[in-house]
């Protein structure tokens, strides 16, 4: 038996799993990731299980994966990259940007990663604006501007979403929403793929009012990613839908993958294990993971 397990973003751990891992002695479950979302927290303390996770491994990676994916979107990269190694080198409409200086870019969470998205976004001398329960100097430094998800998807030309996956942001994408939306908009989500509902998203894709995609998470990822399918049939239409869509990037959840997110990943994740077995971790630790509120 084991004393601690080890899991990772889209691993199961709800009640189930976690009640057969009681009764085989685990008393410590380490995340070696931030996000705890499919971990059952209150059943977790129910069996006097400690949950850790890695609040912050490298926000940088986060951030700047995200403006690969705006890049590539409006830049139609994948597409370029495609034809020029067909030989095709010709130019049309096919492959036609904006700029993002001058753009309107909405912000929604500005957490860490957000606040260094900001200031990626100030660099390309963009107009940002943001939504976040609780507001960042920082994001004021470099020129953010706080309103409400309502203003952001009326004004914004592109909208980068950065929140946590909670009830109340459960699909904050969603069919009500493309009525709000600023024909054209591009959409980046490199966070949690529940945050789009993606029956929504192919829906504004089609219609026109979303223009583009860039996504490293998809709400049903679980079942795909991290795995190799290329010799299988993929099943789920909806996935499949957006993998054959030319105005979609998709990457399968490596954002945070860089050399020095995984050093601090590894890392924090030991720490976090030795101080459980010495006795330093428990409720007012800073990595232990708390019930995530209805």
């Amino acid at each position: 038996t084991y004393d601690a397990i080890c899991l990772f973003v889209n691993d199961k751990a709800d009640e189930n799993v976690l009640r057969i891992l009681s009764l085989l002695g685990v008393k410590m479950v380490a995340m070696r990731c931030a996000g705890y979302d499919r971990v059952d927290t209150k059943a977790a303390l129910a069996y006097g299980m400690t949950v850790a996770r890695v609040p912050a491994y490298s926000p940088y990676a986060v951030a700047e994966h995200a403006i690969a994916l705006l890049m590539s979107v409006n830049r139609k990269i994948h597409i370029a990259s495609t034809r020029v190694k067909m030989a095709n080198f010709t130019l049309d409409t096919g492959l036609l940007g904006i700029d993002i200086h001058g753009k309107t870019v909405g912000v929604m969470g500005t957490g860490k990663i957000g606040q260094i998205l900001c200031s990626i976004l100030a660099g390309f001398g963009a107009k940002i604006i943001c939504y976040d329960v609780y507001e960042s100097d920082e994001v004021k430094k470099v020129g953010g501007v706080y309103m409400s998800k309502d203003e952001i998807f009326a004004q914004a030309d592109i909208i980068f979403l950065m929140m946590p996956l909670l009830p109340p942001t459960r699909h904050t994408i969603n069919h009500d929403v493309l009525q709000k939306l600023k024909r054209g908009v591009i959409i980046v989500n490199t966070a949690r793929g529940g945050l789009i509902d993606t029956k929504a998203l192919l829906s504004g894709l089609q219609s026109g009012v979303i223009g583009g995609c860039g996504l490293d998470v998809y709400e049903n990822e679980a079942e795909y990613f991290f795995q190799d399918w290329s010799a299988r049939n993929v099943e789920d239409p909806d996935l499949v839908s957006l993998l054959g869509n030319n105005k979609v990037v998709l990457t399968a959840h490596q954002a945070f993958f860089t050399k020095e997110a995984i050093d601090k990943i590894v890392s924090t994740t030991l720490e976090n294990i030795k101080d459980w077995e010495s006795g330093k971790s428990g409720p007012n630790h800073p990595n232990t993971c708390t019930p995530l509120p209805k």
